[in-house]
């Protein structure tokens, strides 16, 4: 009986344990190279810089945008300009690479596949990053992709986008501006003291979690996690011993200084005011 070759079906599989972690000034970025890009341009792509770590992760540091056309089937990108800021950069940072590329918009598009063909040739394995500008679902949805080969045989047949986990890790006062960057409407940015009255208010609500947890943990109620319980301890640790009256006044001590900075901003927006006005005074005499 002769035997039968049986042709397989298979997707290339990408590195399971493939993470990215995104700094704030690659977000901020996108939606300023958003907001400047021509009238005719529906969405904005570009290169995202920065590093593998050892563990796998890819770093996500910088940005740049590209210029492109765009059509139904085709993608131009303006690929001189591309290496041109890509040396500019290096010359800066020479320890951030090409690792991937971000596009505005809802999630990936049909002309997604042939710019990522591009960057494949970049970089290996590149992250595709999508920022929603239009807040399609009401909220600035942030998501990384990595590319799956279809192949039947030995011959590749198609690409598919695979989300991976992303990490954005900011400190209070990026959390704030990117707070107030999610909005659609804003009325006025937040000065220093309310931004620290809205940090206040989340570090209650986050007390009020953790007493929740662990009154529920005592009672039985949920099942405790020594992960979680270790976090606990360290952060309780990491706080330093202070009495009442220490802790009053460093705070007082804080906020007297930002009513310093506010007053002294304040006197100097009156004096170049002042020296503006006079200065056009004395043009027309």
């Amino acid at each position: 009986m002769a035997s039968s070759e049986l042709t397989v079906l298979q997707f290339t599989p990408s590195p399971t344990s493939l993470s990215a972690k995104v700094h704030p000034l690659v977000i901020f970025n996108i939606c300023d190279c958003f907001v400047r890009r021509p009238d005719q341009a529906e969405r904005v792509i570009g290169t995202l810089l920065g590093s593998v770590l050892p563990d796998g992760t890819v770093d996500i540091r910088n940005s740049y945008a590209v210029p492109h056309n765009e059509s139904l089937d085709q993608v131009a990108l303006d690929i001189d300009y591309h290496h041109n800021m890509l040396a500019s950069h290096q010359k800066v940072n020479p320890k951030e690479v090409i690792v991937g590329w971000f596009s505005t918009g809802f999630g990936v598009t049909g002309g997604s596949a042939l710019i990522h063909e591009f960057y494949s040739r970049e970089a290996t394995n590149p992250v595709h990053l999508t920022v929603d500008t239009g807040f399609t679902n009401g909220d600035a949805t942030i998501k990384g992709f990595v590319s799956v080969n279809l192949s039947l045989g030995d011959h590749q047949l198609a690409s598919q986008f695979q989300e991976i986990p992303l990490d954005l890790r900011m400190v209070e006062a990026e959390r704030i501006g990117f707070d107030v960057l999610k909005k659609t409407a804003v009325d006025k940015l937040p000065n220093d003291l309310e931004g620290m009255e809205d940090s206040m208010k989340k570090l209650l609500a986050l007390i009020d979690d953790v007493y929740k947890y662990v009154d529920d943990v005592v009672e039985g109620r949920v099942a405790p996690d020594n992960n979680i319980g270790r976090f606990i301890s360290d952060t309780v640790a990491s706080i330093p011993k202070l009495s009442s009256s220490a802790f009053e006044k460093l705070v007082n001590d804080s906020l007297q200084d930002q009513l310093v900075l506010l007053y002294l901003s304040s006197i100097t927006r009156t004096q170049l005011s002042l020296a503006e006005k006079l200065n056009t005074a004395a043009q027309i005499l």
